[in-house]
């Protein structure tokens, strides 16, 4: 196994803190390196110090003989021109553009390309001539599934090395070798993909819980010695009364964040109507349609996931069903009680001058107003950045801020579209635990198969002909079709049928159920880690033993009414 590069004793430094501390690491072919961290944290740094774009302020990196790297920032840069100019010809470009969804793009001038579009051309291109070490930084933002499993197989076929960060846990868990983790400066090495990364993990917090919790019996005792007066403590030699009075000093590691991400969850009660769409159909100007002939309807706590190939109207869809668009057809009508909050994938805010404090307090409030403040630390915006005009974020704080401006609205009803893109893993775990809990109704728009799994229990598919439909079987069905399983014609026809939709419907209600009693038995299990009452862990388990067998009737209900 050949090394293609060296980092020696790595350091580099923002101007408020130090992002890579002495970090020394080996990159050989074969490798399939993934980088985690929150945002912050230095993963771009890394990356780019990898690529050679960044020369580190402490440390050196070495590459072997005529060695090659090529480098996707998350902002691709490509030279000026057509597509085509920066591909070349061939048909495999084209067939590569053709996955990814480009190739009516083939002569478009490159700076006529969306965000998303340049991330797919600079993708083909670095996988068109590649170099001996990729180093990629969220390549699957902007992909479909099926783009994404078109990039799953590059990533397993590249003979040299890979380095890349996402926030796509399935990815990560299908091709990462190795993991490098960035915590407060820190760099931990973690030999497996993902699912090891997080074994690892629990297993450090739980060691410095365990130091912890010595630390401070030690503390306690040695307290409780020092008060026992000045007879005892003199008896007793200096050095360690010196100790004692340095452990007492000691604190452990704060956390990476102050706080945890927190969310308001009281919300105006939903009626039984939240959303109906009749015959709704939807054309940009003399276009064909985008969207048509939509029937369906949205009630109280449906968790809703939409998917569908890149081009085929998703956000059209969401923009219908948030009433941001007026169809040309047909009729969309919210219940009398939805209050909607809208999470757009652009990232837009009502006006980017403004600062994040401005922004809070919107039109009638007053700027760093103390409740104003106590909101934005729950979502850690503290110090400087409560005063940073809106531009000048980052991908991660703008998505953070519009979830926060959002949540403020105290909403019933939840559309996210593509709410994962720019935001660290950490973030998006804490933000599916919230969703797990709160009590309205959500729809997603993502291609992150795992955020659609632990947030939704019914999958619709926007198609290229415009139609909308169920997905029988959710996410599972979903993916297993992203892998050639598809169904055929006539299984889709039933699979829209009137005749079928009372099964249909009992089906989603089942399918709610399991994702219910899923979530309650997480929960119930990290109550009983966590508990050192010997009773009430008994207690917990047996409730935790009848939420089992409610969790295997609800399953046997769902399979049962999804194969008839």
């Amino acid at each position: 196994m050949a090394i293609l590069l060296d980092l020696q004793d790595i350091g580099h430094d923002a101007p408020d803190r130090t992002l890579v501390q002495k970090f020394s690491f080996t990159i050989s072919d074969g490798d399939r390196v993934g980088v985690v961290g929150i945002n912050g944290t230095g993963k771009s740094t890394l990356l780019r110090i990898i690529a050679g774009a960044l020369r580190p302020d402490r440390g050196a990196v070495r590459r072997g003989k005529n060695v090659s790297v090529a480098y996707l920032e998350q902002i691709p840069v490509i030279p000026e021109g057509t597509v085509r100019d920066a591909l070349g010809g061939g048909w495999q470009t084209e067939s590569t553009l053709d996955t990814l969804g480009m190739l009516d793009q083939l002569d478009s001038p490159i700076s006529s390309l969306s965000g998303g579009q340049l991330k797919r051309v600079a993708l083909a291109r670095i996988f068109t001539d590649p170099a001996d070490v990729l180093v990629l930084d969220e390549p699957t933002n902007h992909l479909d599934l099926h783009a994404i499993e078109w990039l799953e197989q590059q990533i397993r076929s590249f003979k040299g090395a890979i380095v890349l960060v996402s926030h796509d846990r399935f990815l990560l868990d299908q091709v990462t070798t190795r993991m490098v983790e960035i915590d407060r400066g820190q760099t931990f090495l973690h030999a497996g993909g993902y699912a090891k990364l997080l074994e690892t993990q629990a297993e450090r917090e739980e060691l410095a819980s365990r130091t912890e919790a010595t630390r401070r019996n030690m503390a306690r005792r040695e307290l409780a010695w020092l008060r026992r007066g000045v007879k005892a403590r003199a008896t007793k030699p200096q050095a360690r009364i010196d100790a004692a009075q340095r452990l007492l000093a000691t604190k452990a590691d704060g956390p990476a964040r102050a706080g945890t991400l927190d969310f308001v969850t009281d919300t105006p009660r939903l009626g039984n109507t939240v959303i109906k769409a009749h015959n709704v159909s939807f054309a940009y100007g003399a276009a064909a349609p985008t969207i048509q002939g939509v029937t369906i309807e949205i009630g109280p706590g449906d968790r809703i996931g939409v998917v569908g190939p890149n081009g085929a109207g998703k956000s059209t869809f969401v923009n219908l069903l948030a009433q941001q668009l007026e169809p040309t057809m047909g009729t969309m009508k919210h219940g009398p009680t939805v209050v909607l909050a809208y999470f757009d994938q652009t990232g837009a805010l009502p006006n980017e001058n403004l600062t994040v404090q401005e922004l809070v307090a919107g039109p009638g409030g007053v700027p760093g107003s103390v409740s104003d403040i106590a909101l934005m630390k729950r979502f850690w915006f503290t110090g400087a950045l409560c005063v940073t005009p809106a531009k000048e974020l980052s991908g991660g704080e703008r998505r953070r801020l519009q979830l926060l401006l959002a949540l403020a609205l105290r909403p019933n009803v939840m559309i996210l579209d593509e709410p994962t893109n720019d935001l660290d893993l950490e973030t998006i775990r804490l933000i599916e635990d919230f969703l797990s809990e709160w009590p309205g109704t959500l729809i997603v728009v993502s291609h992150d198969r795992t955020f659609l799994s632990q947030t939704t229990d019914r999958l619709l598919e926007v198609r290229p002909d415009g139609s909308v439909g169920d997905i029988p079987g959710g996410i599972d069905m979903w993916i297993a079709r992203s892998l050639k399983v598809s169904l055929d014609d006539d299984t889709r026809a039933d699979s829209d049928a009137p005749a079928g939709a009372s099964n249909a419907k009992l089906a989603r209600e089942a399918g709610k159920d399991v994702s219910r009693l899923e979530r309650q038995i997480a929960k119930m299990a990290e109550k009983i880690a966590a508990t050192s009452d010997y009773e009430e862990a008994g207690r917990l388990t047996k409730d935790m033993d009848a939420l089992r067998q409610q969790l295997t009737e609800a399953e046997e209900r769902w399979l049962r009414l999804s194969s008839s």
